[in-house]
């Protein structure tokens, strides 16, 4: 890796509240605001987003916009692997949780033999599917994209004509076929969860940790207990939604809930896990600057962006 170069998504297409798409900008005038120079340090690249579509209705009941959603996860997955073939660290500031998708796309279309490990720390597992989503929002569906999953076990809607046809198209970007085996996923903080998602994990005994774990342990513990959780895969990567802090801190994200994570804690977890070699690739989503006051929640999230930061280009691959 040569250096770190921030894609920021101004997508909230898969998004049932809106107002995630200013989340980019509400962080930026947080690092102003904090006087920092952060976003002077760095490349950064726009991905060109389609929230225009939201203004048409949503079409596809049980994977509302999906036909967009499936632009902004080819988009993203073709910058993703662009800067990872260019030997750079993807620093991903999004929107709405979806587009970590075409993140974990471009991870895979760089190198698609690497076995990808997934740190996904979020109030929510993400790992529904149109056949079982009780909203039809697809930033609850990021994982079974990526894991190629329907989960017809858990079947209560009858998602029909194109919507099947883009989900299978979906399923596809990038490379063909499944980019994380769900064994090789690792949950930290959720704590919201549905009966469907709650299928998944025990059928795949996917990897969780909860969030009085870190309570107890502490968050650098918790740190290296994940990553000895995906120690069998050559590269990780990191997601991390600001919903998994407490609904007391994140008041402007779309969906707050209790019992989460202190600001501190998170900036010690994300930026121990970055640390690790191993890490390919990190993404902070869901700042919500309209449900907010004072952009405290951006100020939070740009708090924990930067002590990550750190971390990566002082790993000794990134300071040479």
């Amino acid at each position: 890796m040569k250096e770190l170069k921030i894609i920021e998504v101004k997508s909230e297409i898969g998004a049932g509240t809106r107002g995630a798409s200013l989340g980019v900008e509400a962080i930026k005038i947080a690092s102003l605001d904090l006087n920092s120079d952060f976003f002077k340090q760095y490349e950064s690249v726009e991905v060109e987003n389609v929230n225009e579509l939201l203004f048409d209705g949503a079409k596809h009941s049980y994977a509302k916009f999906i036909d967009g959603v499936m632009i902004m996860e080819e988009r993203v997955c073709l910058e993703v692997y662009e800067t990872i073939w260019e030997e750079n660290f993807p620093l991903i500031i999004a929107g709405d949780h979806c587009t970590a998708y075409g993140t974990i796309a471009g991870i895979k279309k760089a190198d698609p033999k690497v076995r990808l490990g997934v740190i996904w720390i979020d109030a929510h597992a993400d790992i529904h599917t149109p056949f079982t989503t009780p909203s039809g929002n697809m930033h609850g569906m990021a994982l079974s994209m990526a894991c190629g999953i329907d989960n017809l076990e858990c079947k209560v809607n009858d998602p029909r004509g194109e919507t099947l046809e883009y989900w299978e198209q979906i399923k596809n970007v990038g490379i063909p076929g499944p980019k994380v085996y769900p064994e090789d996923i690792v949950y930290i903080g959720v704590r919201d969860l549905e009966k469907p998602e709650n299928y998944l994990i025990n059928k795949y005994n996917i990897n969780f940790i909860e969030t009085e774990d870190i309570k107890k342990l502490g968050a650098a513990k918790i740190a290296e207990k994940a990553l000895q959780m995906l120690d069998h895969c050559d590269q990780i990567y990191v997601s991390f939604d600001v919903d998994t802090l407490d609904s007391r801190i994140s008041t402007g994200t779309g969906t707050p809930v209790p019992n989460g994570l202190t600001v501190e804690e998170a900036k010690i977890l994300n930026a121990e896990l970055a640390k690790n070699t191993k890490v390919c690739a990190w993404e902070i989503v869901e700042v919500n600057p309209t449900l907010d006051t004072e952009n405290r929640m951006a100020e939070s999230a740009f708090e924990i962006l930067e002590a990550t930061a750190k971390s990566i280009v002082n790993r000794p691959v990134l300071a040479e």
